[in-house]
This record gives C-alpha cells, sequence and structure tokens, in this order.
C-alpha cells in the first residue's frame, strides 16, 4: 500500500475509532486531548492556552507540551502528513487530481527519456539557479509568518477572555465534535444546534480559507518552530540516481508534489524552509527514479535536501 493511501486512511481511522469509543462509552478523547483512565496527553497548544488562562502550571498540561516538543524534535511535522484529520478536506476539492497527473507523467518521462521536462539544463537555467531569487518573499518555517501571527492572537485572546478562545474554532476539535454531534443525532435522536453550527464552522476553515494549514494554523507554526531542530527523517537525494545531479536534465517532480511547496534541490526557490516538511512521502513516491528518501539520519555523503 503507498503511503498516499495511508495518509487517507490513517487520520480517517483515528475519526472512526473515536466516533466508535464514544457510542461505547469508552472514552479514549481525541486529538485535542488523548489518553485512558488517569494517562491523558493534550494538544501542545491547548496545554499552553490552558495555563495561560488559569495563569497557573499545569503539571498534566506541562508534561504534554514537553511529549509534544520531544515529537516534534524527532518527527518534525509529520502529524499534518498523517495523523491531522483536516488535510482529508482538500480529497473533497480534488486538488490532488494534478499532482497525479504530474507523478504518472514524470513516470513516463523517465521511462522513455524523450520529454521536453527532461531536457538538459540551460546555461542560463544553470546560471539563474546559482544566482538565486534575492525577490523571492519571506518563506513559511523562517523566522515568522501569518500563522505566527495567529498564533500570537489565540494566546493572547485566551489571557484577555480568560480560556482558550482558539479550541473553540480549532477545525481538529471541530472534526472530532462533528462526528460525536452526528453519533447522537442518528444513534440517540439527540438533536442541538451544534450539529449544523460545528460542520458549518469546519466547512468555513478548511473549505473558504482554502489555505488554512499553509497561512492560519496556529498548531502548525508552533510545530515548525521546535522543528528547527529536528535533524531526523530529512529528505535525502541520492546523487547517483537523481535525474538532475547525474544527468544534469531537469525535472522537477518532487518539487510540484510537495504540499508545502518546497524545491529539494534548489530551496532558494521554495516556498517554505525545510523544517515545514511533513514527512508524507509525497516526493518520493514522485521520484521517477527513486533517489530520494527519509532516513533516520542522513550520510555525510548523502545530499540533504535542506537549507541550514
Amino acid at each position: 500500500m503507498d503511503s498516499k493511501k495511508l495518509r487517507t486512511i490513517i487520520p480517517a481511522a483515528i475519526l472512526i475509532i473515536a466516533g466508535v469509543a464514544f457510542v461505547a462509552h469508552f472514552s479514549v478523547g481525541t486529538l485535542s486531548s488523548f489518553g485512558w483512565r488517569d494517562i491523558v496527553v493534550m494538544c501542545p497548544l491547548g496545554a499552553l492556552a490552558t495555563m495561560i488562562a488559569a495563569k497557573a502550571l499545569i503539571p498534566r498540561a506541562l508534561v504534554s507540551i514537553v511529549l509534544a516538543a520531544i515529537i516534534f524534535m524527532l518527527f518534525g511535522r509529520a502529524f499534518c502528513g498523517w495523523v491531522c484529520p483536516v488535510p482529508l478536506v482538500s480529497k473533497l476539492r480534488g486538488e490532488d487530481k494534478k499532482a497525479k497527473k504530474a507523478v504518472a507523467a514524470d513516470a513516463a518521462d523517465a521511462a522513455t527519456g524523450t520529454a521536453a521536462n527532461l531536457a538538459p539544463l540551460t546555461e542560463e537555467e544553470k546560471a539563474a539557479l546559482k544566482g538565486g531569487c534575492a525577490s523571492c518573499a519571506s518563506k513559511r518555517g523562517g523566522k515568522i509568518d501569518s500563522r505566527h501571527f495567529v498564533l500570537i492572537a489565540a494566546l493572547v485572546s485566551t489571557l484577555i477572555f480568560g480560556f482558550p478562545v482558539f479550541c473553540i474554532v480549532c477545525p481538529i476539535g471541530l472534526s472530532f465534535a462533528s462526528i460525536f454531534l452526528l453519533v447522537q443525532l442518528f444513534a440517540a435522536g439527540q438533536v442541538s444546534w451544534l450539529v449544523v453550527v460545528a460542520p458549518a464552522l469546519l466547512l468555513i476553515e478548511v473549505v473558504f480559507f482554502r489555505k488554512w494549514c499553509h497561512e492560519l494554523c496556529p498548531l502548525g507554526a508552533l510545530m515548525s518552530l521546535t522543528a528547527k531542530a529536528n535533524r531526523t527523517f530529512k529528505p535525502v537525494a541520492d546523487p547517483a540516481k537523481c535525474l538532475e545531479t547525474a544527468k544534469g536534465v531537469s525535472c522537477g517532480a518532487c518539487a510540484r508534489v510537495c504540499p508545502e511547496g518546497i524545491n529539494l534541490h534548489h530551496p532558494e526557490f521554495s516556498e517554505a524552509e525545510i523544517n515545514e516538511c511533513t514527512r508524507c512521502r509525497a516526493c518520493v513516491d514522485a521520484c521517477p527514479t527513486g533517489a530520494l528518501s527519509l532516513p533516520l539520519l542522513a550520510k555525510k555523503t548523502a545530499k540533504v535536501a535542506t537549507k541550514e
């Protein structure tokens, strides 16, 4: 089974398990706060907001933040690529169709070696790549972007109003709330205005705000800040297999399919820094020559797709 299907199955399974557990009165919580009995781990943003609202250090919340920081340092933003239910909505919009066609075209090009996009790089193109892009806008994952402002606003509003304001509109929480409310509606016949409000808010956030994950998500901002310390499972290209380094031809398959807009070979043209990588393996699957991998630690001889 390829990674793309797994990235759909895993978050969907988490939603289903939470819904079944809710019906069976076997509480396991949600991604906002999950666990069993006395063992509970909170969302790091929710945990931080809870302590700000209470104006006190809460051991359980503090432990949750430390655990989350360790996970982010080890796996980067893998949560966004493999666990978060929000990206599932993008499939309803058909946003992955173009990427699928691009992957198929790249595979055909690699087999025939005759397509135009595999033409040798011109001297002008090589010079442009070496020169970089001085006028490029600031990238996500850099010092600050729009998500950081949303993160600051979420924490400041919590301090002002005395409760975690963002948690009310968090799309992750709304995803689980919508499932639970629908279960109550069809299984127990319990009607509530929240049955309409929760799914409506979720749709507004992830459908109408199409760049929610890239431009608005404060949890993503928190993860990318911590992921700056990450050194594991970074995408690595084998120079002997890569079409660009081995044969001097342009390909760009990995850059076209990356949901974060990361250009592995030319980071100066990336929309985001490498700490925004979600480890989704889309680039690995798209590479027509199998030159990309996500090793635990990159070998010194390998070309690491990063810009330190």
